[in-house]
């Protein structure tokens, strides 16, 4: 059985609403650990380089545009192997707008079943406010959470206001951490 085998099953699931609409929710990354991984590292929701290229999209550090470039980069100076993490969405599915807390609720039940389904997982990193609030929510909303520590940085896109150095230092630091849990 393939390391994704069960993640795609997931996918596949969270691309139907519960009213029946179909959503945007790209693939695993193959390159990644998987259902292996040691880390999960947590985005917003796929972005508009990542929807635009269709049924080919995955969630990965070598999608096209400057977060995924400022992602790898910062992953690469942690020396986080790219074997021991999967990089996924704290919202699986497309957004028009920016996430809200019925958001991060209604994606709250996609985010304990991708917990579940990664058993050597040791570390969360978050990057960015939605996707830290996402997974407290999980931790203290859920009476079943699997709790595993979390570190927090900046959203790696341009857009992000913080300093540019400050976010990359932070990005490093807390991959680099979670690596070593």
């Amino acid at each position: 059985m393939s390391h994704l085998t069960r993640l795609d099953a997931l996918a596949a699931t969270w691309r139907l609403s519960p009213v029946g609409a179909r959503r945007f929710v790209p693939g695993f990354d193959p390159d990644s650990g998987g259902d292996r991984s040691r880390v999960l590292v947590l985005m917003q929701s796929p972005g508009p380089s990542t929807i635009a290229r269709g049924d080919a999209a995955i969630s990965s550090e070598d999608n096209p545009g400057p977060t995924a470039v400022a992602f790898r980069r910062a992953r690469m100076e942690s020396g986080l192997d790219r074997f021991d993490y999967l990089r996924w969405n704290i919202i699986p599915w497309a957004l028009d707008h920016t996430p809200r807390i019925e958001d991060l609720e209604d994606a709250r039940p996609a985010l304990a079943q991708l917990m579940s389904a990664l058993p050597d997982l040791r570390a969360v990193v978050t990057f960015g406010t939605p996707a830290l609030m996402g997974i407290m929510r999980y931790f203290t909303l859920d009476p079943d959470a699997r709790v595993v520590p979390v570190l927090a940085a900046p959203h790696p896109s341009p857009a992000n206001a913080t300093r540019a150095e400050e976010k990359h230092r932070r990005s490093v630091t807390a991959l680099d951490r979670a690596s070593q849990l």
